[in-house]
């Protein structure tokens, strides 16, 4: 497989470095090919701003949607965002390796979302009609290739369960797992978390080291989260509403964007 990795810390002693090197050794022992796309070291610009659309006249107003649009049908997206938009056709599987801050991905790291997944690329693709809404949601531009997170996280692990404080580490990461990564088409495996790393110590790396090489060692089997297709039959088209007899009676929120199987 090729795999790209994009990493979002601005420390390479970090724990996060340390991870990130792992995970790289492991994959290329594998035989898998890997790119690294290092924001903070390559100095990312996160902001999108008038700079993003050099084609875009002095006089006219900036509505980004429409200069994303116009930008990547004509080729002039800058080379800095065609660079890696190269990089995710080229590769297989996907990996976003950054620490939690403030309950999501840093900032540089979003920017690089903003900028990089432009309109008729990661959306505004395909059909919209009374039968279908677009290809995204389990189709896309980037169908059949598989993504995952590797995320770091002070607090401990009961913090972020289904009963604690800081919400399951499951819906904190849903925006960036299905409204992320599961949009434009990505099998979205379930993320790597590490917890305490605030508490951390090299005692407790290597075992830490370890789950994060089985992980890499099964990139390419381990099953995606069961996410909803869009364009399946689920959801009311336009509406976008789940059909009523869908889902466990009771749940709600992002869980009734599972598809349990025989549980429906």
């Amino acid at each position: 497989m090729k795999v790209l990795l994009v990493f979002a810390h601005p420390e390479p002693r970090s724990l996060n470095g340390a991870l990130r090197d792992v995970a790289v050794k492991e994959l290329e022992a594998q035989g898998h090919e890997v790119l690294i796309s290092d924001l903070y070291a390559d100095g990312w610009k996160s902001e999108v701003d008038r700079a993003d659309f050099p084609g875009l006249s002095p006089d006219a107003r900036l509505v980004p949607v429409a200069a994303s649009k116009k930008a990547f049908e004509t080729n002039a997206l800058t080379e800095d965002v065609k660079t890696e938009i190269e990089k995710l056709l080229w590769a297989d599987a996907l990996i976003l390796q950054f620490p939690l801050w403030w309950f999501a991905m840093p900032a540089i790291l979003k920017g690089w979302v903003d900028r990089v997944f432009a309109y008729g690329f990661a959306y505004g693709v395909g059909e919209h009609s009374d039968k279908r809404w677009g290809d995204r949601y389990g189709e896309g531009t980037l169908v059949g290739k598989r993504a995952m997170l590797i995320v770091t996280a002070g607090g401990w692990e009961d913090h972020y369960s289904p009963r604690g404080v800081n919400g399951a580490i499951d819906d904190l990461l849903f925006p960036i797992n299905h409204g992320i990564l599961y949009y434009p088409g990505y099998d979205v495996l379930p993320p790597f978390v590490v917890y305490s790393v605030d508490r951390f110590n090299e005692a407790g790396f290597e075992p830490v080291a370890e789950r994060l090489r089985e992980r890499m060692r099964t990139l390419a089997t381990t099953a995606p989260i069961p996410y909803r297709r869009q364009n399946d039959g689920d959801y009311l088209i336009p509406s976008m509403r789940l059909r009523a007899e869908l889902g466990d009676p009771g749940a709600a929120g992002f869980e009734l964007h599972l598809n349990r199987g025989a549980a429906d």
